[in-house]
């Protein structure tokens, strides 16, 4: 902000600013959502400036507000969906993993421990479910083992 020449008093009014020029501009959302992300780089107010903000959008006129509220609800709702869907991706690898670690541990016991690191460190879902498919044919320690690590060759090439 200080290379910008804002003084921090001012970082309210300026994002409300900010976020009145790009309403007005009605540019496409994909534009808008890359203006306002660099934008939001730059200038992150904290919850104060945040009440601040809203207590100065309520003096402003309605429709002004209705189109800076709309803009922004839609960028939040679009990140909620995406955290949503990456949290999904997240619980299914975490599932299979420990599906993967559960059946090593449970044909293997203690002896399969360092092949379960292994797995748990992959993030990998095709791979996993790979793995996951091919382990079930694996009848020795060897043979699990053997499996893991070539799809750990072939993940990272």
């Amino acid at each position: 902000m200080f290379k910008m020449g804002f003084r921090p008093e001012k970082r309210v009014r300026v994002k409300l600013e900010f976020l009145r020029m790009l309403a007005r501009m009605k540019l496409d959302p994909a534009r808008m959502e890359l203006l306002a992300v660099f934008f939001e780089t730059y200038l992150k107010l904290n919850r104060e400036e945040e009440e601040q903000l809203y207590r100065e959008l309520g003096k402003m006129d309605k429709r002004e507000v209705d189109a800076i509220m709309q803009m922004t609800t839609s960028w939040y709702e679009k990140g909620r969906a995406e955290g949503r869907a990456e949290g999904r991706a997240e619980g299914r690898v975490e599932k299979a993993r420990g599906i993967i670690c559960k059946y090593l541990s449970r044909k293997f016991g203690d002896k399969s421990a360092g092949l379960q690191q292994k797995v748990e460190r992959m993030t990998d879902l095709e791979t996993l479910d790979y793995i996951l498919e091919r382990l079930f044919a694996a009848n020795s320690l060897e043979e699990s083992r053997a499996i893991i690590w070539e799809e750990l060759s072939r993940a990272t090439q």
